[in-house]
């Protein structure tokens, strides 16, 4: 699962989940360009992995702020991306009805069009430079399943699979490998509060395992997407790590 000497670049890398692939990918040999919009993390994040690490201001929504990220990035680390991690989201909980056209367009925005964006500007650069790449979009199990409030989310989390699919077969002439890891209920800050709730306690009873992931549950399934090695026969795959919610009738 080598990525030794890759170039890559995380969006959302100031989240709990984008920090751990930026921690995983860099420990893994990789240099790794810290993308979000929160500059002050990725900031502390780039000091605590030290040479190799850079923290790139990034907004997912932007095409100018993503090109200027990539710009970035490449002068940072000196070189074309070759790993691209599309970890950037945002949710908002609020009952159906009570969704706002507001609520609607900024989930949409970050947790797909944001996507769409990074990993097409990406691709670009990585076409242009003659290069094979890994694009590995971080989806969810709620792209098939649903839950109570997060209408948008569960929208988009959906269309990241289908883009995914889109993507690995149109680039794959181009040796540009495109997968989705679609992780179970990981307890992170967009849902810590409520799995803390009776609600969130009965949903994680529901899960054959009892138990939430970890972000060290992703950390191979991980790097198989990411490797051009172990996942080199892999493209448009969407890898599940559930802990077996997903199967679960109940």
């Amino acid at each position: 699962m080598s990525v030794n000497g890759r170039v890559a670049l995380v969006s959302g890398a100031s989240g709990v989940l984008g920090a751990h692939f930026s921690r995983v990918l860099h420990a893994a040999g990789a240099r790794v360009a810290l993308a979000a919009r929160r500059v002050d993390r990725i900031e502390t994040l780039a000091a605590e992995l030290g040479e190799g690490a850079v923290a790139v201001a990034m907004d997912v929504t932007s095409p100018e702020s993503v090109l200027a990220g990539y710009d970035a990035a490449e002068q940072g680390l000196g070189g074309v991306c070759d790993i691209i991690v599309n970890c950037a989201g945002i949710a908002v909980t609020r009952p159906f009805l009570q969704q706002s056209i507001e609520d609607w367009d900024g989930v949409l925005d970050v947790n797909l069009r944001g996507c769409f964006l990074v990993g097409q500007e990406g691709a670009r650069r990585l076409v242009t430079a003659k290069q094979p790449g890994s694009i590995v979009n971080i989806a969810s199990i709620l792209g098939d399943r649903v839950i109570a409030g997060v209408a948008g989310y569960t929208a988009a989390k959906a269309g990241l699979n289908q883009l995914t699919r889109q993507m690995a077969v149109e680039l794959a002439r181009y040796n540009i490998r495109v997968n989705a890891l679609a992780p179970g209920y990981v307890a992170t800050g967009i849902n810590a509060e409520f799995f803390a709730s009776e609600p969130g306690q009965a949903m994680i009873r529901r899960i054959p395992q009892r138990r939430l992931g970890t972000p060290e549950d992703l950390t191979a399934p991980f790097l198989l997407l990411a490797s051009a090695t172990a996942g080199a026969h892999m493209t448009g795959a969407v890898l599940v790590v559930d802990g077996g919610h997903s199967v679960n009738p109940l």
